[in-house]
């Protein structure tokens, strides 16, 4: 039993799947080998809206369509506008295209020195591992890259990336990202980190993945011991919304608090599933009580087909604002807006400063509106 019942937690369950045996349902290879991929598979599960029907036909070969039995489980199969069905089953809207969005909106392709490593920051790279995810997130930055359903393909060229971390000494930070990098196996992972911690100058590792979510199986004992062997590791989450704070990513992210690995949070401001600052101060709490700390809210890249789900920056405003001096400073995420063609990830706070006066003073408001002179 995960220790803090004085908030709930979602459990997913076997669901549909009850008649599967424990061991297999908790097998994350088992997971993988049942996701349903297809529109028809589906339909069998749950009734599809004409919207989704037709999103299904609109982006055949635009981004690939997958999700767990585990994280199917949290749909609320009655409810078209439920925020886990929303991120996940595509809609007619996914093809209409708006002004300013591009298959690679924050540039990564331009900040490329060898393929499948991006560097932007003097001292930090990304490196991408592989093009596969656990599900598939209909907002995705990398659409254009992950499954492949664009025929872009990609393969790591991890060699070739490593090479250049090795030549560039200013590199001190290298995040490990793809797709996600926890579908690979443990000797692949075990394999790539030793490589990277061989690297003097390299201090820095951090991960990104959405797995724990998606694939709660996946964080083995065996996977944590190699998490802990080359620690610490700083693990970037992705979730979206209180129902994603299953038990089981709650047990999984004690596994990997208790293998050292430092746990953060990274959430989209997506419409209809937490543009809300009741959906949001839930889900800080509940990444809080996980051990994971709520660390960005980004406003959603303008990732092609994606105009349905973008936020106003005034609304990313206000709900971080609803949450300064109503919840502990821990659990306000820092929120961004990674900007258009590579300009970086750029800070966009409720503005509490009203003036410099010439006396060096400044005049400040706190989260009541009131005002103080420092």
């Amino acid at each position: 039993m995960y220790p803090h019942d004085n908030i709930s937690f979602w459990t997913s369950g076997q669901g549909l799947w009850k008649h599967v045996p424990a061991h297999l349902w908790n097998d994350w290879r088992w997971q993988m080998q049942n996701r349903i991929t297809t529109a028809a598979q589906l339909e069998a599960f749950m009734p599809l809206t004409a919207r989704e029907r037709d999103g299904f036909l609109a982006v055949k070969n635009r981004l690939a369509f997958a999700v767990t039995p585990h994280f199917f489980n949290l749909i609320d199969r009655e409810n078209p506008d439920c925020p886990i069905r929303r991120q996940i089953v595509p809609v007619t809207e996914e093809n209409i295209f708006s002004e300013g969005e591009t298959d690679d909106p924050v540039g990564e392709e331009k900040s490329s020195p060898v393929p499948g490593l991006v560097h932007r920051y003097p001292d930090r790279v990304l490196l991408l591992s592989t093009d596969r995810c656990a599900c598939y997130c209909r907002y995705c930055t990398r659409s254009r890259l992950v499954s492949n359903a664009r025929g872009y393909d990609f393969h790591p060229h991890l060699d070739a990336g490593l090479r250049y971390i090795a030549e560039h000494r200013e590199i001190r930070d290298v995040l490990v990202s793809g797709g996600d990098f926890f579908l690979l196996s443990d000797e692949k992972i075990n394999d790539l980190l030793s490589r990277l911690r061989a690297i003097p100058h390299v201090e820095f590792l951090r991960v990104g993945s959405r797995v724990p979510v998606f694939l709660p199986q996946r964080i083995t004992p065996a996977l944590c011991e190699i998490l802990k062997r080359h620690g610490p590791i700083w693990l970037s989450l992705h979730i979206n919304h209180p129902r994603e704070c299953t038990r089981e990513l709650a047990e999984a992210a004690e596994r990997l608090a208790f293998a050292g690995v430092v746990l953060g949070n990274q959430s989209v401001l997506l419409r209809g599933v937490n543009d809300d600052e009741t959906v949001m101060r839930s889900l800080v709490h509940r990444l809080l009580m996980m051990r994971i700390r709520p660390y960005y809210l980004y406003a959603c890249d303008k990732i092609s087909g994606s105009a349905h789900f973008r936020v106003p920056v005034i609304r990313g405003i206000e709900i971080i604002r609803s949450l300064r001096g109503k919840t502990s400073g821990y659990a306000i995420p820092q929120f961004v807006i990674d900007a258009p063609g590579g300009g970086g990830k750029i800070p966009v706070n409720p503005d509490y400063l009203e003036a410099f006066l010439s006396d060096g003073s400044v005049r400040l408001k706190n989260f009541l509106g009131k005002e103080f002179l420092y």
